[in-house]
């Protein structure tokens, strides 16, 4: 750590507040004049360096994060306990602040090395996939990547990353046609149809709601080469089914090991932008060297997918004012007015959202965590907006709706085609998803010295001194592009990636 780093960063000339970098004891100086700390400060939590009159919006960023619940002195800390939430007020106008950042000619554009498949589309790993339409055929699906796991049969395969069942916990006791049933079928149907398995066998009961006809037919699966079915009912039970399962697999595995990576442009990768854990330093580290990484991954050619919609609550101004058409915003603006009835109707509030570990890391509001999570989104234009789990079409940046909770979100990203995801934490996230590959970001440098196993890059560096925005964005797009390239990252060497499937369910369940 740098030694001649501040004790506080002031972000912006409007701001009331600043962050600490470290603890701050009582009484300490601070740099800004007199006002020192009345009561200790933990690193990542905000100190009053002015007055705030009670019931006067906070800014942080120059941005609204609350309204003062009391009167606020310089050198008390702000945070939950005189810092209220109240609805978004942030300006809905459409288009006014576009970049119109250049894509390069993909002849000057960044490569990697990638798997093609025979229909044309671009994988960063080479999976065998077992799904399955409903939680009854779970404990078959693991029966038969555990075969492989243990077994040892793969070892004769070295070109394929591994058999892997992804399982829910969902497909019955639900309506045909409802939400939820839609949007299982359309998140299965993402993941068999994706570039990173070579094929993909999927594990059915009988009796579901979810039937397995169904599911085909809705997501136009076709049965052949690629993608197989099994209906244990059908078959014969437990046993028999997953005794077919293992010698169906067998005769995949050496067309699976035939691939061969070869140099392919960086408009072939999609990138899932992600946060968890996130603490004081999310906004000012990680999220904004992710947003750099991803004007990189857009301006060669490439998809990048923020998500998380609760958590661009009150920072939808950020992504509102670059949208490509007022189309595109009022898809924008018609998920957030939707998050704000779904909320009520469950007795939820959007300020429920930050976790107690994020309030721990000195995030007070929704408002707040979602000035960092928006930042992830870079400058690029954002040129669609997508339902959960819907393929993303268009190239560049785009939005996908999801909720906040990490598994969740990735899992509609990944069924949408995303085929790396970034992810970053200040708490300490740990996470993975196959079959498409997870780099963990961490936002601060005493976390990353503590998780260095889960963490793949320290962007504490940008708080240390050791580095600017731009310059971690840059070291992120290489490792994304080293990483599509079969790198393996911190989660794939501790074997995370299959307990995170977690479709988002919707609706009763009967």
């Amino acid at each position: 750590m740098s030694e001649n780093r501040p004790p506080v960063l002031h972000l912006n000339a409007s701001d009331p507040l600043v962050v600490a970098t470290r603890d701050l004891a009582v009484g300490e100086e601070i740099g800004f004049g007199d006002v020192t700390p009345t009561e200790p400060i933990a690193r990542g939590h905000k100190l009053a360096i002015l007055p705030v009159e009670a019931g006067a919006p906070v800014r942080k960023f120059g941005q609204i994060i609350g309204n003062a619940t009391h009167a606020i002195a310089p050198g008390q800390h702000v945070h939950v306990h005189n810092v209220e939430f109240r609805s978004s007020a942030a300006d809905h106008t459409i288009g006014l602040h576009r970049s119109n950042l250049p894509v390069l000619p993909e002849a000057e554009a960044a490569t990697f090395q990638g798997i093609q498949r025979a229909d044309g589309t671009i994988a960063t790993r080479n999976f065998i996939g077992v799904l399955t339409t409903v939680n009854c055929s779970a404990q078959v699906a693991r029966l038969i990547s555990d075969h492989f796991r243990l077994s040892g049969e793969l070892k004769n395969y070295p070109n394929v990353d591994g058999v892997v069942a992804l399982t829910h916990k969902s497909g019955c006791a639900g309506g045909d046609e409802t939400d939820g049933t839609q949007v299982l079928r359309r998140t299965i149907g993402g993941y068999a149809r994706h570039s990173n398995f070579a094929a993909v066998l999927i594990v059915g009961l009988g009796c579901e709601s979810n039937q397995m006809s169904r599911l085909m037919e809705d997501q136009a699966l076709p049965t052949g080469e690629r993608i197989h079915t099994l209906v244990i009912q059908e078959i014969g039970g437990t046993k028999k089914t997953v005794d077919a399962a293992i010698e169906k697999i067998r005769e995949l595995l050496p067309a699976a090991n035939a691939v061969q990576r070869r140099t392919l442009p960086a408009r072939h990768l999609t990138l899932g932008l992600q946060c968890g854990g996130s603490d004081g330093f999310s906004a000012i580290t990680a999220n904004p060297a992710l947003g750099a990484a991803a004007d990189l991954l857009v301006r060669n050619g490439g998809t990048a997918i923020l998500s998380e919609t609760p958590e661009i609550y009150g920072a939808e101004h950020m992504l509102l004012g670059r949208a490509v058409s007022d189309a595109v915003g009022h898809k924008l603006l018609d998920l957030l007015r939707w998050w704000e009835a779904y909320s009520e109707r469950n007795n939820e509030s959007l300020d429920n959202n930050p976790s107690p570990g994020n309030k721990a890391g000195g995030l007070t509001t929704i408002l707040e965590k979602s000035l960092g999570a928006a930042a992830k989104g870079g400058r690029s234009d954002l040129v669609d907006v997508y339902r959960y789990a819907e393929p993303v079409a268009k190239r560049g940046f785009v939005f996908m709706d999801t909720p906040g909770y990490d598994p969740v979100s990735v899992t509609g990203q990944v069924a949408g085609g995303a085929n790396m995801i970034c992810f970053t934490t200040g708490r300490g996230s740990c996470f993975g998803c196959k079959p498409a590959p997870s780099l963990k970001l961490a936002t601060n440098t005493p976390m990353y010295n503590r998780m260095a196993d889960d963490m793949d890059i320290n962007c504490g560096e940008i708080l240390d001194g050791g580095a600017s925005v731009e310059e971690m964005g840059e070291r992120i797009f290489r490792l994304i592009l080293a990483t599509a390239s079969g790198q393996r990252t911190k989660s794939e060497l501790l074997g995370y990636g299959e307990d995170e499937f977690a479709p988002w369910h919707l609706g009763a369940t009967l």
